[in-house]
């Protein structure tokens, strides 16, 4: 972790905080391999940033997050982007209580809806982690691109979150996609 070290000290340097998306600075991170991190080096580089610019901290603990939540499910390809900085995913797991996210299965075609609250990095990663029951009650995470259609995301974030995470509410409207996006089916969510 010495040369990550250093390569975030650089990063580090560079970053000035403003009330908009870091997108200069995550694809700073990307290039220097901190996109696929886990466990306390993640946490350290969340740790780091936080001071500096919440925003960039945010955006970094939801997408460490997803990429957690995806572990070895979400195939080869989307692994080694994620490794190259390419792919910036997020988490939608707070549901609006008027609204709450369901999905529905049928012949290899999954239906998501509902509403998701505080998705940082809403309108910017490149997919976000959902999480929805189904008609049997059982709670599922599916791996929703981002230009998936009826995927709405508002062009102006609600500021939810720190200043320039671009937090917002997401809602699939409804969203269809392969049953195979299904990360795993969990006992809670």
């Amino acid at each position: 972790m010495i040369l990550q070290r250093a390569a975030l000290a650089r990063i580090l340097a560079g970053v000035e905080h403003r009330a908009r998306f870091p997108r200069d600075t995550v694809h700073a991170l990307g290039r220097a391999g901190f996109l696929s991190l886990g466990g306390e080096q993640a946490e350290e580089v969340v740790d780091r940033f936080a001071p500096v610019c919440p925003a960039t901290a945010a955006v970094l603990r939801s997408h460490y997050a997803a990429v957690a939540l995806i572990g070895a499910n979400g195939g080869a390809w989307l692994q080694a982007e994620i490794a190259a900085g390419r792919h910036l995913s997020t988490v939608a797991l707070t549901d609006d209580p008027a609204d709450p996210a369901r999905s529905a299965e049928s012949g290899g075609v999954v239906r998501l809806s509902g509403r998701k609250l505080d998705v940082v990095a809403a309108g910017e990663a490149d997919s976000y982690v959902w999480s929805a029951r189904g008609a049997d009650g059982e709670p599922g995470l599916w791996l929703v691109p981002a230009q998936a259609r009826g995927l709405l995301v508002p062009a102006v974030p609600d500021g939810s979150g720190p200043a320039g995470c671009a937090g917002s509410s997401v809602r699939a409207d409804p969203v269809l996609l392969p049953a195979s996006v299904s990360l795993r089916t969990l006992s809670a969510v």
